[in-house]
């Protein structure tokens, strides 16, 4: 199964990347190799000041060795051998009119001493982060996202829904991160859903990126905006920053087991700001925005 889905991830960074520089016209993605001294390494795709993606990446990675004690505390297991591997990918637009992405599918194995497989699991999922609020795109992402869960249960979407707004959730500002999509973590094997099953679903949903993102990304790209827009655009990746560096599982992961910091941090914007106390005007499109976080709703 890890060799499946390392090869799995190893396509759709290449399907993504080039979905995405078609879309830009402009830039392309630049590629860096690297290595864990600890075993196994990545490689990390990054697109910068393009027409369309003021920056993004889209990276893979394949590690292994030695669980480190914080992530034996973390994952509640004892001294072990670890294989973990998968895609996680960011998307800054230039215009606000255009939200920005975040999307992860990933792979994990825990072993005895002799080698033996004694846990596994898959995680992932795909959300959305808007500056400006157009309900019609909250919708076409999410029924995008419901459309690839009901074909494998129909019990999924609403379940990881529930799971994205709960996940990626600014407790500290008591507010969403954005318009949310799927979460799922720990999906591992049973007697009605095998290892095999997992794989099904969680490709498909990767495979359902570029449907429901692209769509979204043409269709407001062009539209005109304000520097003042600007200004709320790079105010609004302030609280996106503050969610990766203080909530984000992946974030820690990296840093927990001597990942690469370039990588990790890849998800941070070029241009962001945070201005003490800032409150949108009642009734102001921002202010719009503003309700749908603090109050997640049902796009489907």
């Amino acid at each position: 199964m890890r060799e499946q889905f390392y090869n799995y991830i190893q396509e759709l960074q290449d399907r993504i990347c080039a979905g995405l520089e078609a879309v830009d016209g402009k830039a392309r993605f630049q590629e860096d190799l690297w290595e864990r001294p600890e075993g196994g390494g990545g490689r990390t795709r990054v697109i910068e000041n393009g027409s369309v993606f003021e920056k993004g990446g889209v990276n893979i990675s394949a590690v292994h060795g030695k669980l480190p004690e914080s992530m034996q505390a973390y994952l509640k297991v004892e001294d072990a051998d670890f294989f973990a591997c998968g895609l996680s990918l960011v998307i800054h637009p230039v215009n606000p009119m255009v939200p920005t992405t975040h999307a992860n599918w990933r792979y994990f194995e825990l072993y005895d001493n002799n080698g033996n497989i004694t846990k596994s699991w898959f995680g992932g999922g795909q959300d959305l982060t808007p500056y400006y609020l157009f309900e019609e795109d909250a919708r076409h992402f999410h029924q995008v996202c419901k459309t690839v869960c009901d074909k494998h249960s129909k019990e999924f979407y609403p379940t990881y829904k529930k799971r994205c707004d709960d996940y990626f959730w600014n407790t500290h500002r008591n507010e969403a991160r954005g318009v949310g999509g799927l979460f799922f973590d720990y999906l591992t094997p049973t007697d009605d859903f095998s290892s095999q099953d997992w794989y099904n679903f969680v490709t498909e949903v990767g495979d359902s990126f570029l449907e429901a993102y692209v769509p979204i990304v043409n269709k407001r790209k062009d539209l005109e905006y304000t520097s003042e827009q600007r200004d709320w655009q790079e105010i609004r990746r302030g609280r996106y920053v503050e969610f990766n560096l203080v909530h984000d599982k992946g974030t820690l992961f990296g840093l927990r087991t001597n990942g690469r910091i370039e990588s990790i941090l890849m998800s941070l914007p070029s241009h962001v700001q945070w201005k003490y106390n800032h409150h949108p005007e009642p009734g102001s499109k921002e202010a719009q925005l503003i309700e749908v976080l603090e109050h997640p709703k049902e796009w489907i």
